[in-house]
C-alpha cells in the first residue's frame, strides 16, 4: 500500500516514507489488526494555510504554513512549531506521527501534532517574525487550545515565539490562556527546567546506558552534531559530568579537539555570535566528517536522515543517543545493530521536551507551579521508566531498541482506539 503523499518535498517525502515504514514493521511485529494499522498510517486532519506578512521593505510575502493532527486518541495534540525552509506537509506529517508514538511511550495523555511555516527565519527581523507568528496563529486558531492542541518550540522557534502565540490566542478569546502553548517564559506561565529538558533527559538515558555497558563517564568521549537547544544543552551536561566532549557542530560545520573542548567556553563563544568551527584551538570538520569521529557517545541532535546505509558502516561509537527526530534510517539502524551499537532511539531519547511540556501544561491547568528539583525528579522518573520498558521488551521479543519503543507507543494508541471504537 502506498504511503501518504502531498506536495513535492523530497526530504519530507523521505521522512514520511521512513515514519510509515517504521509503523508498518512495528504493526507487523505486534500482529495489529490491519484495519487499525491502516488508520494509523494517515493523519486525523491536516490544515494548510497562507501566511501573508508585510516585510520591512514594504513587500507583502505570502508564506505557506501548516498544522497536522496525526492522532488524538489519548488526549489533545502536542507538538512543536518550526520555522524553516524545509517545512512541508510531508515533513510535518512524519513528525506528528512520531509525536504520537513518543507521547504514548512516555505514557502522557497527549496525541501527536506538529506544525510550521516554510521560511528562512534567521534572515527575518524580529518585527517580521512577530507578524508571521501572529498571523499564523490566527490562521490555525480553530485547531489549537489547551484542550485541543498545545504547540511548543521547535526548529528556529523559541519562548518568545510561544509568548506571541499565547498572546494572540488570548486576545482572540478575550482572556489570558497560558495553557495554549508550552515552552513559554516563566513570567507568563512557563515551567522551570523546560528549555533544558530535552538535552538533560537525553543525558539521563546516556548515563543509564553507560552504567549498563560498564563504562566510566570520566573515561568516555562524546561527539555532538547540532548545537541548538538540544545539542548545546546535551554537550554541556555531558561535559559537566566529566565526559570528554571532543567534537561539536552547528549548521556551518564542526570543531574537533581530541583533548576535549570546554563547553562553557564554547557556549559563550556561540552566544557572542561566533561559529562553532571558529572556536580557538580546534580543528574544523564538516558535519559528515564529525559523525565518523571515533567516540564512545555519538549524539545526532541536528536534523533527520544524517545516518544512512551509505555512512553507517563508518560510524564508530558505542552509544548512539538520538537527540534529533529521525536522524537514523531503518537501513542504517540494522547496520549499527550488527556492529553492537547501543541505540537510544529518538522517540525515547528526545522525549524530555514533551515530558516537561506536559508538566508545564499541568501546572498551567492547575495554576500551581512546581520547583526545579520536583520537575527534575519527575522527568528522570518518567524517562527512566520508559527506558526500562524499552530494554525489557527488546530483550523479551528479540527486537531492536527502536522497534521496542515503537511497539510500546503504537500498542498503547491501538489499545485506546479499540476501546473507543469507530464512529459512527
Amino acid at each position: 500500500m502506498p504511503f501518504p503523499s502531498w506536495g513535492e518535498s523530497q526530504e519530507g517525502q523521505s521522512m514520511l516514507k521512513e515514519a510509515v515504514e517504521q509503523l508498518d514493521r512495528a504493526a507487523s511485529l505486534l500482529g495489529l489488526d490491519p484495519n487499525l494499522a491502516d488508520r494509523l498510517r494517515y493523519p486525523k486532519r491536516a490544515l494548510v494555510v497562507t501566511v501573508p506578512v508585510r516585510m520591512d521593505d514594504g513587500r507583502v510575502v505570502s508564506f505557506t504554513g501548516n498544522r497536522v493532527h496525526h492522532n488524538l486518541t489519548l488526549g489533545p495534540g502536542k507538538g512543536g512549531i518550526r520555522y524553516a525552509p524545509t517545512v512541508s506537509l510531508e515533513e510535518t506529517t512524519a513528525l506528528a506521527m512520531w509525536m504520537t508514538w513518543k507521547c504514548a511511550l512516555m505514557n502522557i495523555p497527549f496525541g501527536g501534532a506538529k506544525g510550521g511555516v516554510c521560511c528562512d527565519a534567521p534572515r527575518m527581523s524580529r518585527r517580521e517574525l512577530q507578524a508571521l507568528t501572529r498571523r499564523y496563529t490566527s490562521e490555525i486558531f480553530m485547531l489549537i487550545g489547551p484542550e485541543k492542541d498545545i504547540p511548543a518550540p521547535d526548529m528556529y522557534t523559541n519562548e518568545q515565539t510561544m509568548s506571541w502565540i499565547m498572546d494572540t490566542y488570548s486576545m482572540q478569546v478575550g482572556y489570558s490562556v497560558p495553557g495554549v502553548v508550552t515552552g513559554k517564559p516563566v513570567s507568563v506561565g512557563g515551567s522551570l527546567g523546560r528549555r533544558e529538558a530535552t538535552g538533560v533527559g537525553l543525558c539521563n538515558l546516556v548515563f543509564a546506558s553507560l552504567l549498563l555497558i560498564g563504562l566510566d563517564p570520566g573515561k568516555a568521549t562524546a561527539v555532538v552534531q547540532g548545537f541548538g537547544n538540544v545539542g548545546s544543552v546535551a554537550a554541556l551536561e555531558l561535559w559537566k559530568r566529566k565526559v570528554r566532549v571532543i567534537a561539536v557542530s552547528d549548521v556551518d560545520g564542526g570543531a574537533y579537539d581530541p583533548k576535549g573542548i570546554d563547553m562553557e567556553a564554547m557556549i559563550l563563544h556561540t552566544e557572542a555570535g561566533g561559529k562553532v568551527s571558529g572556536f580557538p584551538g580546534v580543528k574544523p570538520v564538516s558535519n559528515m566528517e564529525l559523525l565518523e569521529i571515533p567516540c564512545d557517545i555519538l549524539v545526532p541532535a541536528a536534523t533527520a536522515g544524517q545516518i544512512t546505509k551509505e555512512n553507517a558502516s563508518r560510524i564508530r561509537c558505542r552509544i548512539l543517543a538520538e537527540g534529533a527526530n529521525g536522524p537514523t534510517t531503518l537501513e542504517a539502524d540494522e547496520i549499527l545493530q550488527g556492529k553492537g551499537v547501543f541505540i537510544i532511539p529518538d522517540i525515547l531519547g528526545n522525549a524530555g521536551g514533551v515530558t516537561a511540556s506536559y508538566f508545564e501544561w499541568v501546572q498551567d491547568t492547575q495554576k500551581f507551579f512546581w520547583d526545579l528539583p520536583e520537575i527534575q525528579r519527575q522527568l528522570s522518573r518518567i524517562m527512566l521508566r520508559a527506558f526500562d520498558e524499552v530494554l525489557a521488551l527488546s530483550k523479551e521479543k528479540g527486537v531492536s531498541h527502536r522497534m521496542a519503543a515503537l511497539m510500546i507507543g503504537i500498542s498503547r494508541v491501538a489499545e485506546a482506539m479499540r476501546f473507543r471504537g469507530l464512529y459512527p
